[in-house]
């Protein structure tokens, strides 16, 4: 006999000790500016054992300001924004155009932690995108070789041709353009770290940028 789904949830655990280690945050010792707490905690989660930490959910809205949502992979955080990239071509990649601003949640259960960030997307200028792409695997090249992202497909069987035809050229040009493969970067204006307790007891550590400035504070769990 199949399993219900409200079974299966009702057996299932969050933060199972076995697994997952709860640390305290201290706010008054976060630091001023949310891309030092940022580093510290993505440290944190790769030391920790998370796997693939570096994937994010990317939130965006269409035209109409219906929402979307997906996971993508980070590709860098400075001062200029948290990185992402895409085809401009492709769904999230024409809701940016329309309406060019995202959120991004990040979330690493073996610590019990969320990182929320949103704010204004804008576009990095095209070498900087090949360059990022190039400096990737070749993989991640005959995938934006392959093109066509949210087209629709008529068969697998077409999708694997396309894709064989993208690696040989990728092998063969490891320099080959991509000309809709887009390095976008997230400014952020609300950055929010979620550190879970025990007890049901969650801190919850906002930053909002005010006037150029880091203004931090704290949210009810």
């Amino acid at each position: 006999m199949a399993t219900h789904l409200h079974e299966l949830l009702r057996s299932l655990r969050v933060w199972d000790p076995e697994v997952t280690r709860l640390p305290s945050l201290d706010p008054d010792a976060a630091p001023a500016d949310p891309l030092a707490l940022f580093e510290e905690w993505f440290a944190d989660a790769v030391a920790a054992g998370q796997p693939e930490p570096h994937t994010m959910s990317l939130a965006t809205a269409d035209a109409e300001g219906l929402p979307d949502v997906r996971i993508v992979m980070l590709h860098g955080a400075d001062a200029d924004g948290w990185a992402f990239a895409s085809h401009a071509v492709s769904h999230k990649g024409r809701q940016l155009a329309a309406r060019p601003y995202a959120a991004l949640c990040f979330y690493w259960p073996v610590l019990g932690r969320q990182v929320r960030v949103r704010g204004p997307v804008t576009v990095a200028p095209p070498a900087q995108a090949q360059a990022d792409l190039h400096a990737r695997s070749t993989g991640a090249l005959a995938a934006a070789l392959t093109g066509r992202q949210s087209e629709p497909l008529e068969s697998v069987e077409e999708l694997r041709r396309a894709s064989q035809a993208a690696w040989d050229r990728a092998r063969r040009e490891p320099d080959a353009q991509a000309p809709t493969w887009t390095l976008y970067r997230l400014r952020p204006e609300e950055v929010e770290f979620f550190q879970g307790d025990e007890a049901r007891r969650h801190v919850r550590v906002a930053y909002r940028r005010q006037d150029g400035e880091w203004v931090r504070g704290l949210l009810w769990p």
